[in-house]
């Protein structure tokens, strides 16, 4: 998974921290009613997912720094965004477990409760592909609107006629306008994660209190849920538009 963005809340995951795999999927809820004869009647009580459970370490000058931070967040019990590559979910720290080995090097693992998979309805949904780009762009856009940063251009360009017809100018427009767009948004989140490390860790290398850190997650947590949902949302949307067969 070494190529893939991994974001938990305010956190982009990177180098030794990115887990080798990362576990999706879950149970049906089932009533099961026997009857006389060995007859089943089944009642489908509906989706239970799965915790989300990945490990990895932290490394480098700020690994104790991030680590403490994704404990503050287990602590705080807000539910965050957890997204990479076509998932995006909200989820609550359930567990986060780090083995201190020194200020550089510091495994963990963590297990997050699945508040709702936000990307599941608009996967069943049975529209166009093209249709589903540009509602993908659209709510991109808001998302993206909330955090600072505009989008209309890469709306405009994937509602224009023939947008989602291959081989034709506005086509390939559309494309690139989405793959900026996808650029933006990823530099608005580094942007955001360095200015909290410089914020967090700003006064004479003395730790921040608790207090701090928490104020710091809020906002930045707000922020980068925006901006990760909507890059979600993007990603989608450039693939549904590469895959148009209009």
């Amino acid at each position: 998974m070494s190529e893939v963005a991994l974001l938990l809340g305010p956190i982009a995951f990177q180098a030794f921290e990115i887990p080798s795999s990362i576990n999706i999927g879950g149970a049906q809820r089932l009533a099961v009613h026997r009857l006389p004869g060995g007859i089943r009647v089944i009642d489908s009580l509906g989706r239970d997912d799965s915790d989300i459970v990945f490990s990895g370490t932290f490394s480098g000058a700020d690994a104790t720094m991030r680590a403490r931070l994704i404990d503050e967040m287990r602590a705080s019990g807000l539910p965050m965004p957890l997204t990479w590559d076509m998932f995006f979910y909200s989820v609550i720290i359930k567990d986060f477990r780090a083995d201190y080995r020194s200020s550089w090097w510091v495994p963990y693992r963590l297990t997050c409760a699945v508040v709702c998979d936000e990307a599941s309805s608009a996967v069943t949904s049975i529209v166009s592909l093209a249709a589903s780009a540009l509602s993908d762009v659209t709510t991109a856009l808001g998302f993206a609107a909330s955090a600072g940063v505009d989008l209309t251009s890469a709306q405009d360009a994937v509602a224009a006629p023939s947008a989602a017809v291959k081989a034709t100018a506005s086509y390939s427009s559309a494309l690139n306008a989405l793959a900026g767009a996808g650029k933006l948004i990823g530099a608005n989140i580094t942007a955001a994660e360095s200015a909290l490390g410089a914020t967090t860790w700003a006064t004479a290398n003395q730790p921040p209190s608790t207090a701090y850190i928490l104020s710091d997650l809020v906002y930045v947590t707000q922020q980068m849920s925006s901006l990760s949902i909507a890059q979600s949302y993007l990603g989608r949307a450039s693939l549904n538009l590469a895959n148009a067969s209009t």
